[in-house]
């Protein structure tokens, strides 16, 4: 089954061509961080603009890397939520016209679902059950993925993303847009316990995060020393927010696992590129015998090969959908887009 499926929640402009899911054809990324880091981070207007500048030949480029016809097409589709609804609005209207241009049906995606698909396309021999994290610039979750469409959210921030706060304190350390990046870079071979930032807990809620208080911590140590006129370790701070972050994600990921039973753990998302969450998640998956699927760096941030695989698993669950689907800037990766 060749699906084309585009992908538009934030300032990624992607598209991919997928044959039965895992195997992908083409995956073709139009990023507009260039622009947006003018701005120190994204400007929904801009990004909604941009994508519609650049969908059409986004979409032409992945056929054509594909070797594909659209009249070979056995459905398209695109991610429908969450997002930024004027961004998610541009490819899902894309992906529906398509769809009645050409009689095939449409499958809208969640985006959450297809970060996690994105360990399918990486990892062939990965099948559910398992447990997932994800953590990007807008979530950070603990999900059991039952199913290839069946997930129960466990875990999840009750304030700021794991990569929100990530860019906020790279912004006040005066480090380039992307911040979670720049930062995992300048943390590289400091001293992580240099500086004492907080890791909070949720009372009665294990698996629930708060990254707000982190945010708040390394900002106000920052000015407070800017206003006596003390130079801060910058490379130290970097280590120890990343060190913060860790500590928060990974014991709580690993007990939610095991407690569900699975035996295997995947991680997804922009932040788990970040090389110390990935070598602490490591470390504990070995301690706890459970297997650990970490995608390639070029699958954690958004892209269309993650869309286009979680598509196909859509589709056989017959969560396909018509020109009449919208969007949503907020849903729960447990609840199914078609029919709302």
């Amino acid at each position: 089954m060749l699906i084309l499926a585009i992908e538009s929640s934030c300032d990624e402009t992607a598209a991919s061509v997928s044959l039965d899911g895992r195997k992908i054809l083409s995956n073709v990324v139009y990023s507009q961080i260039d622009m947006h880091a003018l701005y120190g981070g994204v400007v929904p207007e801009i990004a909604s603009r941009k994508h519609a500048e650049k969908i059409t030949a986004v979409a032409e480029q992945a056929m054509n890397q594909a070797g594909v016809r659209f009249s070979q097409l056995d459905a398209m589709a695109a991610t429908c939520a969450p997002g930024l609804i004027g961004a998610l609005l541009v490819g899902a209207n894309f992906a529906k016209a398509a769809s009645l241009m050409l009689d095939k049906p449409f499958i809208p995606v969640h985006h959450i679902r297809g970060h996690i698909a994105a360990n399918y396309v990486a990892f062939p021999e990965l099948e559910p059950p398992f447990t997932a994290l994800v953590a990007s610039g807008g979530h950070t979750l603990i999900v059991d993925v039952r199913d290839y469409t069946d997930m129960e959210v466990l875990g999840t921030t009750r304030d700021d993303a794991a990569g929100e706060a990530f860019d906020k304190i790279a912004r006040v350390l005066s480090l380039p847009y992307p911040g979670g990046a720049a930062l995992d870079r300048l943390g590289q071979g400091a001293d992580p316990k240099k500086y004492r930032l907080p890791r909070a807990v949720v009372s009665g809620h294990p698996y629930d995060f708060s990254f707000s208080g982190l945010k708040t911590a390394a900002v106000n140590l920052t000015h407070n020393a800017a206003q006596k006129g003390e130079e801060i370790d910058r490379a130290a701070l970097a280590a120890a927010v990343s060190d913060a972050v860790a500590d928060s994600v990974v014991p709580r990921v690993v007990a939610a696992a095991r407690e569900k039973g699975r035996t295997s753990l995947c991680a997804a998302g922009g932040v788990a590129a970040n090389s110390v969450l990935r070598r602490r998640l490591q470390q504990a998956c070995d301690k706890a015998g459970i297997k650990l699927y970490l995608p390639p760096l070029s699958l954690c941030g958004d892209n269309g090969a993650m869309i286009a695989c979680q598509a196909y698993y859509e589709y056989l669950a017959g969560n396909v959908s018509d020109s009449s689907q919208n969007c949503y800037a907020n849903m729960s990766v447990s609840e199914t887009l078609c029919g709302r």
